[in-house]
């Protein structure tokens, strides 16, 4: 149980946030947030909702498929747990609901914190990548990166996997051949990272396949709320996701993922009020279909102690 010391601090940031974001909605104008959500089309909308729900359940795949011995026939129930963990990874501060994820998995399928963190560690990495060379296909260019920055930069991104995959290896190799706890402790750890080829071209195809489809269904929603193209759109999506990925994350987000909306925007568009009026809206359609996966999940039963 939390303590009243404990919780003041929370208390406290999220009273700051909420303050901050009713500032910032009332320099936007509620009429000017109200306004984009009126002039898209409903049914294009509905397109944009199912195409997150699908990125949700690709999600899912990524876990059964990585591991498929402790989580066949628990398609559903891992529904549930990845449902929850991203509703928690967006509402709590400072990554502390990537926490979820460990005590979710160990609770429904009995997998150990040591099994399970190094993997999250590795679907995180392999997030980023896929992220940032995605927002660099769809604005390096708008960013004004020369070609040269571009390709020098798309060769170390698309390596990455490659060497922490034989990093792994070597790494393996090393801490086996010592005593010791702390080095069994490592080849533990280790131990739950991709150790073939086909393991490590799964994952990376279903975050390729999670990614595209959940950018497609972000860009069109805020290229119809800003004054900009698909493409920036994507950029400026890429800009909020980013603040989801990297440590610095604000109760909710608020406030982290409009700025990293408005920091890839805002030399697009002239208009500050758009980008941020985009920006949050952008970002409550976000936590709004979380929060529906979320509601959805909680009729699927929980699976049953192993």
């Amino acid at each position: 149980m939390i303590s009243r010391k404990g919780r003041l601090p929370s208390m406290l940031g999220w009273v700051a946030v909420l303050l901050l974001l009713g500032l910032a909605i009332a320099w936007v104008g509620p009429a000017r947030l109200i306004a984009p959500w009126l002039s898209i089309d409903p049914w294009a909308l509905l397109v944009a909702m199912v195409l997150m729900m699908a990125s949700y359940l690709i999600r899912t795949l990524r876990i059964t498929r990585y591991f498929p011995d402790r989580l066949a026939g628990h398609f559903w129930s891992a529904f549930r747990l990845s449902s929850w963990h991203n509703l928690m990874n967006n509402l709590l501060p400072m990554r502390s609901g990537e926490l979820a994820f460990p005590v979710l998995m160990q609770r429904y399928y009995r997998l150990s914190p040591l099994e399970s963190m190094p993997v999250l560690f590795w679907f995180r990495l392999l997030d980023l990548q896929v992220v940032l060379l995605i927002g660099l296909a769809a604005g390096g260019h708008l960013l004004g990166l020369s070609t040269g920055i571009l390709g020098v930069l798309f060769v170390l991104l698309l390596l990455t996997p490659i060497v922490a995959y034989g990093l792994r290896h070597w790494l393996h190799g090393v801490l086996a051949r010592r005593d010791g706890r702390l080095a069994q402790l490592g080849v533990t750890m280790l131990s739950s990272l991709p150790d073939r080829p086909m393991r490590l071209m799964g994952t990376l195809f279903w975050t390729w396949v999670n990614w595209l489809v959940k950018l497609t269904a972000l860009g069109w929603v805020l290229a119809a709320l800003a004054p900009v193209g698909f493409a920036a759109g994507v950029l400026g999506a890429i800009g909020g996701d980013l603040t989801t990925v990297l440590p610095v994350h604000a109760p909710g987000g608020f406030g982290t993922y409009e700025a990293g909306v408005a920091l890839l925007l805002a030399p697009l568009v002239d208009e500050p009020r758009k980008v941020l009026a985009a920006a949050v809206n952008l970002h409550l359609f976000v936590l709004g279909t979380a929060l529906l996966a979320a509601g959805l999940a909680l009729f699927i039963r929980r699976p049953s102690p192993r």
